[in-house]
């Protein structure tokens, strides 16, 4: 009895941790839905596709360079490279999951999102991660942006583009509130614009999504570098 309240407690807990992002989310899911509505995919291909992929980032990049008939390699493969990141953010987050069997940790894995992630990083700051409460901020984030994205494509054929209203920067502002919780000082803000920079260059000259790996390499580097110089310091 006393391990079913602790399991709910903690599980409540998760879900009142998510509430904000949640609410966050919404409208980025819709403007996803209305988006590949745009593009001619059906509410229930949008649908399918936001509960199997589960991965914002490559979602938007897949509707941003798909064509009909869509070429699945370049589809994949720049999902595949949108969501690279993962690998680092798993073996971060999977450091912190002592109390996690074997599956359960590959499930949570499976379900780790940027949003999800960041908070998960988080708590584990503050407290020890249990599966009850990761169970609660995956669960309601999860169908959260499975219902918006259903939204957003039945409503794509009357919103038509979301850049056009301006509901485009929904996507962006959720990261923009995720970077300031890592916010360290001068070295967060040096690997920002090393990220950018580096993003922007490669966008300009080489086509494709190549300018996302370079972003993510770019920032690393500096972040290596600050990281050594630190010790170096020490």
């Amino acid at each position: 009895m006393q391990a079913e309240r602790t399991y709910r407690q903690d599980f409540v807990a998760g879900v009142r941790r998510m509430a904000p992002l949640i609410v966050a989310v919404v409208p980025v899911g819709i403007v996803f839905g209305a988006v590949a509505a745009t593009k001619g995919l059906s509410a229930l291909e949008i649908t399918l596709m936001s509960a199997l992929v589960f991965a914002g980032g490559s979602q938007f990049v897949a509707m941003d360079i798909w064509t009909h008939p869509a070429s699945w390699t370049a589809v994949g493969f720049a999902a595949l490279l949108v969501n690279l990141r993962h690998v680092l953010m798993g073996t971060s987050i999977a450091g912190k999951m002592p109390a996690f069997g074997r599956t359960q940790k590959i499930l949570s894995l499976l379900f780790l999102a940027d949003e999800i992630w960041a908070i998960a990083e988080f708590r584990a700051r503050e407290a020890r991660l249990t599966p009850a409460w990761y169970t609660g901020i995956v669960v309601p984030f999860y169908l959260a942006w499975v219902v918006a994205t259903l939204l957003g494509a039945v409503l794509g054929g009357f919103v038509g583009d979301p850049a056009l209203i301006g509901l485009d920067f929904a996507f962006p502002a959720v990261f923009i509130v995720l970077v300031t919780g890592f916010w360290k000082g001068r070295e967060t803000g040096l690997v920002l614009i090393a990220s950018a920079l580096s993003a922007l260059a490669v966008h300009h000259l080489v086509s494709g999504v190549w300018y996302i790996a370079a972003g993510a390499a770019g920032g690393l580097l500096v972040a290596a570098m600050s990281g050594r110089r630190t010790e170096a310091g020490e």
